[in-house]
């Protein structure tokens, strides 16, 4: 089993930590991202958050685990899940085709 954890400073001094595990014989399901856009992916589930890279057109990105953050409008709605892409980097689930409107992957552990 790998495992990915990552410990983050929240705007109120708060600290969450991020994990996702993925067993070897599971396969990982990538998601496109909005077609036409390049997305910034933050070091936190926020745009308070550093951009650590951007995420060019046509990305498919996975999604390890789901948590709750800055409220964004994007391409498929208004909401407030971020999506955990790799250790310490999410996008806001805006900008991702997940064919939901809510979580579907487990949320982040705090």
């Amino acid at each position: 089993m790998t495992r990915r954890s990552v410990l983050l400073a929240g705007a109120t001094g708060a600290f969450i930590t991020v994990s996702a595990a993925a067993t070897a014989d599971a396969a990982v399901r990538y998601y496109p991202v909005a077609p036409g856009y390049r997305v910034n992916v933050r070091r936190g589930p926020g745009t308070q958050y550093a951009i650590s890279r951007v995420l060019p057109e046509g990305a498919m990105v996975p999604i390890y685990c789901q948590t709750p953050g800055e409220t964004i409008t994007g391409p498929y709605g208004t909401s407030n899940i971020w999506d955990n892409i790799d250790d310490g980097e999410f996008i806001s689930d805006t900008y991702v085709q997940t064919g939901s409107d809510g979580y579907i992957r487990p949320r982040c552990a705090l």
